[in-house]
């Protein structure tokens, strides 16, 4: 469930992403007037194709005007508190009534519309609803993959301390019965193998498997909250054993600590997971 609390993430107030936002939402709903023709586009005047174009171009951009406003007090809001998620939402909801009201207004009193004024507000809040929503949509998903994009890049070759746990971990297989157990210090990874996993750990010296019964799912939840983490479909890693984290062509991986283990990928799906394990990382460090 999708907590309306939490703040916003920063890429959405930042003023490049603003800027970009006002001129795609703007080249969008120019090229929307021109195919759909709402707002009773079709009834403007006697007009040729470049006369219409021209016309319906001053009248999208003095709508935008709202978005631009809005846009503005946004970003000197987001400067003075937190925004908020659900805050958002109820802003755009404004944007797109505050937009939707001029649209009305423009065809009562310009176009000389004969329907009921609120019937207007209505039909151009649906509208306006159009135009805004899907270019913010894409553009929110896009910020965002660029914005997990760049902090990949910023963990290239990150390199990251030793870890200082010396826990005993417990194996159970699929009925509950104790199998195998290691230091914390000793696990490197557990990769999934059909209906087994593969332990990869050192064992006097070597770097040794063992191969269990059991998913990779119920592992993940067994180590949820430590420093052994899902970071790929395939792969569980201890990160307490992550050297370095390189990117490369074929993505992020993870580089351990002895050479004779081989490098773990990390898929997209997971790349929050170990930017926020990298981050506690972090910390522990600047602390000690």
């Amino acid at each position: 469930m999708v907590d309306l609390q939490k703040p916003i993430p920063p890429y959405l107030n930042e003023k490049g992403n603003i800027i970009r936002l006002i001129l795609f939402t703007s080249l969008f709903a120019l090229v929307f007037i021109n195919i759909y023709s709402p707002f009773g586009a079709d009834r403007w005047f006697n007009l040729t194709r470049l006369e219409f174009l021209t016309y319906s171009s001053l009248v999208i951009l003095t709508g935008v005007l709202v978005v631009v406003i809005s846009r503005i007090i946004m970003y000197y809001t987001g400067k003075r508190h937190i925004i908020k998620l659900l805050e958002y939402l109820v802003w755009i909801a404004g944007e797109i009534m505050m937009m939707a009201l001029f649209y009305a207004l423009f065809e009562k009193f310009v176009l000389r519309d004969i329907r009921i004024f609120t019937d207007l507000v209505k039909l151009s809040a649906r509208n306006t609803a159009l135009v805004l929503l899907l270019p913010y949509s894409v553009l929110w998903l896009y910020f965002s993959w660029r914005d997990k994009k760049e902090q990949i890049e910023k963990l290239e070759d990150v390199q990251l301390p030793p870890g200082n746990l010396r826990d005993m971990i417990p194996f159970y297989d699929e009925k509950g019965v104790l199998k195998f157990s290691i230091k914390n210090e000793s696990l490197y990874y557990i990769e999934s193998a059909e209906n087994y996993v593969s332990i990869c750990y050192m064992n006097k010296g070597k770097i040794s498997k063992y191969l269990l019964r059991d998913t990779l799912k119920k592992m993940e939840e067994i180590f949820a909250g430590t420093e052994i983490i899902r970071c790929h479909r395939s792969f569980i890693v201890n990160f307490e054993k992550v050297k370095v984290i390189r990117k490369d062509k074929e993505g992020l991986k993870l580089e351990m600590d002895n050479p004779a283990v081989i490098d773990i990928p990390v898929s997209k799906t997971y790349v929050d997971n170990v930017m926020q394990t990298f981050s506690r990382y972090s910390r522990m460090t600047d602390g000690g």
